[in-house]
């Protein structure tokens, strides 16, 4: 009686979900959370090593009401490739650099003091930290393609292989085991039974790439959230998935996707500039029609989350600094509209018994400082990726008005019961 006593309350630790919502501590779950794809690298004292800066970083995401992180688990390749990221995590098929795993590791135990929880990703769709594109060469592919040199039509041509790719598919699932299976050096937890970890999620934006692959796409994402349930049956599991944008705009597909009984919650991204809904040189002059087409694209997907009696979260969205300007001294009036447009979808839901739970700005930058429009080793991490200009969606302590608006929405999420 004593050891199941104990189980269940270790198992209480965990968030879950019950009847469609997220509970934690025995309580509803809503939350605003961030985007924070370098924090292991940050935790590392190796190459961009700096637990300093680190601790400063989750103080102050803290304080400002943000507790659930979404991370990187490592990049994957040889370092020394522009527009990735790096130090890499899998510079070869199972070849891992253990500062980084001690990054994680630290970053981790950082965040269970401050009762923080982490969504963490197991691979990529894009190039900027390897995923598809590395996997695919450790499988015979050829070099991979970089988009940024040799367009993203080829780029893409070449990430489709990775849906129907079986030695893609089985180096991937080493490396799930791999992580999975891991104990962390400075708690002696494993990582199955770490409650700073919420959700595993296999991948940062999967997409088929094609609609001839989409069935390919939709058997390896069931194969990996089966592994990845036998591994571990404490921690949530879910996709990483834009929405339909993500599956060829096919919301049927995205909809079997996320039926999938080991499946636990549903996953939306979205971007109005990337998408071209704002322009650039009219970011405030296309707000509301970013903002008309951001209620539209998350009322479909609510839809889809009514039938499953599955939460929805909005895990990346961001808006460019006025001007279309990387300077930490521009303002960001659009960006708030955009924020508080976004915010407030959220937490009306909520307050309604809807299925909306949390959303996760995109990205923390916080103390850095960039010194060059890309990122070049030596440079802070911001929220911005190699691949992107430097402050182009970071949210820095700098940008006071943005902290604003995300501290108001926190304090209004904390009353949903």
């Amino acid at each position: 009686m004593a050891m199941a006593m104990t189980m269940n309350l270790m198992a209480g630790d965990f968030v879950k979900v019950v009847n469609g919502r997220f509970m934690r501590d025995g309580k509803p779950y809503y939350y605003v959370g961030t985007n924070f794809w370098y924090g292991a690298i940050l935790g590392s004292e190796g190459q961009g090593g700096d637990r300093k800066r680190l601790c400063r970083e989750l103080d102050a995401m803290k304080a400002t009401g943000i507790d659930n992180l979404r991370i990187l688990v490592g990049s994957d390749g040889l370092p020394g490739v522009s527009d990735k990221v790096e130090p890499t995590l899998q510079q070869r098929p199972g070849v891992y650099n253990d500062t980084i795993l001690a990054g994680l590791d630290y970053l981790l135990m950082e965040m269970g003091k401050r009762k923080m929880v982490a969504v963490l990703y197991l691979n990529n769709s894009w190039e900027w930290s390897g995923g598809y594109g590395t996997y695919l060469e450790w499988a015979g592919e050829g070099p991979c393609p970089r988009p940024n040199r040799d367009g993203y039509s080829t780029y893409i041509n070449y990430a489709s292989k990775f849906a129907s790719n079986q030695k893609a598919h089985l180096l991937f699932y080493d490396y799930v085991r791999f992580i999975l299976g891991r104990t962390n050096r400075y708690t002696g937890k494993r990582y199955a039974d770490d409650p700073a970890i919420m959700s595993w999620q296999i991948g940062n934006e999967p997409r088929a790439f094609s609609t001839e692959a989409l069935p390919d796409f939709e058997k390896w994402l069931a194969e990996a959230s089966a592994l990845i349930r036998s591994l571990d049956g404490n921690h949530l599991i879910s996709v990483g998935s834009e929405g339909a944008w993500g599956c060829e705009g096919d919301y049927a597909a995205y909809e079997r996707i996320c039926a999938d009984r080991n499946i636990d919650y549903c996953n939306v991204h979205l971007w109005p500039y990337n998408w071209s809904w704002a322009r650039k040189d009219h970011l405030s002059e296309d707000l509301d029609r970013s903002c008309d087409s951001t209620r539209n694209y998350i009322n479909r997907h609510l839809a889809i989350c009514s039938r499953l009696q599955k939460p929805l979260v909005m895990e990346e969205f961001g808006y460019p600094r006025d001007g279309f300007s990387f300077s930490l001294k521009s303002q960001t009036k659009a960006r708030d509209g955009y924020y508080k447009y976004v915010f407030s979808l959220v937490a009306d839901n909520a307050e309604q018994g809807g299925l909306f739970a949390g959303c996760n700005f995109w990205g923390w930058g916080g103390y850095a400082k960039p010194r060059h429009e890309r990122w070049q080793p030596g440079d802070d991490y911001t929220g911005d990726p190699a691949q992107e200009q430097q402050g182009l969606n970071s949210v820095f302590l700098s940008d006071k008005s943005t902290l604003k608006v995300v501290r108001q929405q926190v304090r209004r999420m904390a009353k949903i019961k």
